[in-house]
């Protein structure tokens, strides 16, 4: 009789972003996100074509680096990295900040916080996954479909827009 397993034994369930992936010999991921190591995988490829392409990286790259640490927020990434990334999103789409200015902007409220909030994570946090991303065709595809996954990441945790909007706010004069 043939071996018989299961779909979670061929595929990993993602923590964060829910994303099947197939299991494989990922690196375990590196960092505090609630992410599986197949995912985390995808991520640090994508991420490594966005820094191969000066043109892709303008555009979108901390629309990737907020949108992934948003989604795959929990376990033991601490509270300050994904109030980061959320005021992050913030800055990019409720205040028009273009993605590649947006990191002097979270390192000067990073340096004027005293205290992070623990925001719960949403159940849901977006159908769009880094998967999404991945299987773009081309470039301009790809920088549609990122801000398209942020925006539903971004809205995904509505239920603290303004908290996160105080946050910003008390400390960046924008």
């Amino acid at each position: 009789m043939r071996n018989q397993t299961s779909k979670n034994e061929e595929q990993g369930r993602c923590p964060g972003c829910k994303l099947w992936m197939p299991a494989g010999s990922a690196a375990a991921n590196q960092g505090h996100y609630n992410a599986s190591a197949e995912c985390w995988d995808l991520y640090t490829e994508t991420l490594g074509e966005e820094y191969s392409n000066a043109f892709l990286h303008g555009q979108v790259h901390q629309f990737t680096v907020s949108a992934y640490a948003a989604q795959h927020a929990g376990g033991s990434q601490p509270d300050k990295v994904v109030d980061i990334h959320l005021c992050g999103l913030y800055l990019m789409l409720e205040k028009g900040i273009r993605s590649p200015y947006v990191p002097p902007h979270l390192q000067r409220l990073s340096a004027l916080t005293d205290g992070w909030p623990h925001f719960p994570p949403p159940d849901d946090r977006g159908a769009l996954t880094i998967f999404d991303v991945a299987i773009c065709g081309s470039v301009l595809e790809r920088i549609k479909t990122t801000r398209k996954w942020a925006g539903a990441v971004w809205e995904s945790w509505s239920l603290y827009h303004n908290e996160l909007e105080r946050l910003v706010l008390g400390h960046l004069k924008l």
